[in-house]
């Protein structure tokens, strides 16, 4: 959807607020520039030697698009007007690589927010990293603006940069060279349907059903009108409790189809701590969100980049059942849709604090994976990931893919974070002394799962427990806080894993 609402005065020429001073356009063969002029009027847009031509339409809505693969950096002075006199320009636009950052309240937390922010805004000043941070929007209709403003990374502003982004973008203006924007459009404790279009929605049964249970309270609610009986028990609250961020399409409809149209090489999403309780509905959820935005872009197989939810609560005394595990599965199953990767962020969190503050490796490990995939560089972007299992009398043989460097066990720390924010600790009791690696847990046809006894053999894992004489299946850093050390010779780790296909807690969660 191109174009402007109706805050724009008919008539007026008027370019949206995320085209504007000290924007980011994003290298590539068809980026576009839109906005609003009086209907039926000739428009032209100029970026230096660079100019195109159209026609607003009836409605006075008009779009261009410009080749910038050869474009140089800039800085540029994007001009634009119509044969009716009318004129804008927009100052200070950089061409480079853009990104649209998103997710819940781990995208959104600030750099401010994230440890090493005192170093970061001590030597920052750089004007070619910068970021447009959507206005919290939740609306029942999509809109077609939003507020908002480019700002370049200085010390009096990066302190509001998504921590994640910022660092995934530095990094990748560290190795490239060229001018990073960030599209920021985040809300903490956002549910994953909030995300995605109404239409989206509809296109999956146990969606529509839900958006449709919601619809009906919210109508149910409102003023002068009365429910006929009582509507629903699956849905825990009213329409009027519900947050505006967990409403099914809001957040679609105001935070991202008033950007959709903006050019950006591809996602960076972190989110799921919302939709926890309903890990098994994750397993289509993701996949539809993926597809829906690209459709919205129109840009095929878009690049889709997203964080596996780190650890949080407390260490697990004995193996069994977890959501948090549940719905990192259900992240790492999400890999299958094509053009898309996992960063795994597991060793990177603290059990009282669900945003940890360790933003840097997440920006990081999410640059890996873009530097390798987008950019054609020689980087390693994947921890060690399980292939295969093979049952050798008491012990399982586990294959794994992505030892590059060949896996390592780590030293375990003495103790773990607490909450680096009030900077306590505990520490940390091994429930597998005798592996060389932590974490795993094996179990025979009962099913009751223990603590297993880990070595590595190459490019293997030889798992075994006292008791269990004949292994069925193994499990890795399957609860709420794991504790593993499995990780590769490049340094990243492996994810959350199991090898059997036992009923899941959320396997019956109702929307």
């Amino acid at each position: 959807m191109l174009g402007l609402g109706a805050a724009a005065r008919a008539g007026e020429l008027t370019l949206p607020a995320i085209i504007s001073d000290g924007m980011v356009l994003q290298r590539g063969e068809r980026t576009p520039v839109w906005g609003l002029a009086e209907p039926r009027a000739g428009v032209c847009v100029g970026l230096g030697s660079l100019t195109r031509a159209t026609t607003a339409d009836g409605d006075g809505r008009w779009a261009v698009w410009f080749d910038l693969r050869a474009c140089a950096e800039g800085p540029w002075t994007l001009t634009v007007g119509t044969d009716c006199g009318d004129g804008v320009m927009v100052r200070g636009v950089l061409v480079g690589e853009v990104w649209l950052a998103s997710g819940q309240s781990n995208m959104e937390l600030t750099l401010k927010e994230a440890l090493g922010y005192e170093v970061e805004a001590g030597r920052a000043g750089n004007g070619r990293l910068r970021q447009f941070l959507v206005e919290r929007s939740s609306n029942a209709e999509p809109v077609t603006e939003t507020r908002g403003r480019w700002e370049s990374a200085a010390p009096g502003t990066v302190g509001g940069f998504s921590a994640v982004g910022y660092y995934f973008a530095k990094k990748l203006q560290e190795e490239l060279g060229v001018p990073v924007g960030l599209v920021h459009s985040s809300w903490g404790a956002s549910a994953l349907e909030a995300w995605v279009s109404a239409e989206g929605l509809d296109s999956v049964d146990f969606l529509r059903v839900a958006r449709a249970r919601f619809w009906r309270l919210e109508e149910a609610a409102r003023p002068g009108r009365r429910a006929a009986g009582k509507l629903d028990d699956a849905l825990p609250l009213t329409a009027q409790a519900l947050p505006p961020q967990k409403k099914p399409a809001h957040l679609f409809n105001g935070m991202i189809a008033p950007v959709a149209p903006y050019a950006a090489r591809g996602v960076i999403w972190y989110q799921g701590e919302g939709n926890r309780a309903r890990a098994w509905q994750y397993r289509a959820a993701l996949p539809l969100l993926i597809r829906d935005w690209r459709e919205r872009w129109g840009r095929g197989d878009w690049p889709f980049y997203f964080c596996q939810l780190a650890a949080f609560g407390a260490p697990a005394a004995r193996p069994g059942e977890s959501d948090w595990a549940e719905l990192r599965e259900a992240q790492a199953l999400a890999t299958r849709v094509p053009n898309t990767a996992l960063a795994v962020t597991l060793d990177l969190g603290e059990a009282e604090d669900i945003h940890p503050r360790r933003k840097a490796e997440v920006g990081e490990r999410l640059a890996r994976i873009a530097l390798a995939r987008d950019y054609g560089r020689a980087v390693v972007y994947r921890g060690p990931v399980w292939r295969a299992l093979r049952v050798e009398g008491d012990k399982v043989r586990l294959a794994f893919d992505h030892c590059d460097g060949g896996l390592v066990a780590r030293p375990l720390p003495v103790s773990y974070a607490l909450s680096t924010l009030k900077g306590t600790s505990a520490p940390l009791t091994r429930r597998s002394p005798r592996g060389q690696l932590e974490g795993f847990a094996i179990c025979g046809a009962d099913r009751h799962w223990v603590w297993a006894d880990a070595e590595i053999d190459g490019d293997t894992v030889i798992v075994s427990a006292p008791g269990v004489a004949r292994p069925v299946a193994v499990r890795y850093a399957w609860s709420d806080f794991p504790v593993g050390n499995l990780y590769n010779g490049a340094g990243l780790p492996a994810g959350t894993f199991r090898t059997d296909d036992f009923p899941l807690l959320s396997r019956d969660g109702a929307y």
